[in-house]
C-alpha cells in the first residue's frame, strides 16, 4: 500500500505535530568486542536506519571527524563510538554488504567521513533525500521528511552538542538513536507503505 504525501510542510505545520523520539533499547558501544557482538546481530537485518554525528565546527568549511555511527533496527539502536574504536572490521562488513540496506539522509558525506576512519567499499546505502523525490516530496531535510511521511516531528536540540565526550547524556543518546530510527521508518513508509502509529 502506498500513501500520497505532501510536497512540502510549513514550519508552522511541522511545529504543530506531536514530538516523538525513539523509545526502544539503546546500546552504546565503545569496545571492539561490543562492536563485534552488535554487528553479529545487525547482520541478520535487511534494512537499517543509518546516521553519524560529529563534534560541531563553528567556522565555514571546517568539519571534525565522525565521532559516532548509529545503526538502528525498529526496536534497538546501536551507537558505535568511532572516536574511540574507529570502524571495526565487523562493522565494516555491515557497511559493505549490499544485501543490508542502510537508509539515511545526506549519506554521502557520512560515508565519506567513515571511509576516512577505515577504507571500505560502501554498498546498500539508500539516500532518503533522493528516494523521497520519487514520491513528490520536495522538503527533504530529515526533520521535514519525518513530518511529511511519518506525521510527527523530531527534536534537533542535541544536534550541536559535543559528540566526542567520553560519556553521553541520556538526551544525546535518545537524539542519536532517533535520527537513525527515523531514517528506517521513512524508508519503510516509502518503500513498503507502512504507516507509523503514534
Amino acid at each position: 500500500m502506498q500513501f500520497n504525501f505532501e510536497k512540502e510542510i510549513s514550519k508552522e505545520a511541522l511545529n504543530a505535530l506531536p514530538l516523538v523520539q525513539f523509545s526502544g533499547k539503546i546500546v552504546t558501544i565503545d569496545t571492539i568486542a561490543e562492536a563485534d557482538i552488535a554487528a553479529e546481530k545487525l547482520a541478520n537485518e535487511r534494512v537499517l536506519g543509518f546516521d553519524t554525528e560529529s563534534k560541531p565546527v563553528f567556522q565555514a568549511g571546517g568539519r571534525n571527524r565522525i565521532a559516532l555511527l548509529q545503526l538502528s533496527t525498529l526496536d534497538t539502536a546501536y551507537l558505535f563510538k568511532t572516536i574511540k574504536i574507529g570502524v571495526p572490521d565487523s562493522v565494516k562488513k555491515i557497511l559493505s554488504n549490499p544485501e543490508i540496506i542502510k537508509a539515511g539522509a545526506a549519506v554521502k558525506d557520512d560515508v565519506n567521513g567513515l571511509r576516512k576512519l577505515k577504507s571500505f567499499e560502501p554498498a546498500g546505502f539508500v539516500e532518503l533525500q533522493k528516494l523521497s523525490l520519487k514520491y513528490g516530496i520536495e522538503n527533504n531535510a530529515l526533520r521535514k521528511m519525518a513530518g511529511i511521511v511519518l506525521g510527527f516531528r523530531i527534536s534537533k536540540a542535541e544536534q550541536l552538542s559535543n559528540w566526542e565526550l567520553m560519556f553521553f547524556t541520556e538526551a544525546q543518546k535518545r537524539y542519536a538513536a532517533t535520527d537513525a530510527w527515523v531514517g528506517l521508518l521513512i524508508y519503510r513508509a516509502l518503500v513498503y507503505g507502512e504507516k507509523f502509529e503514534i
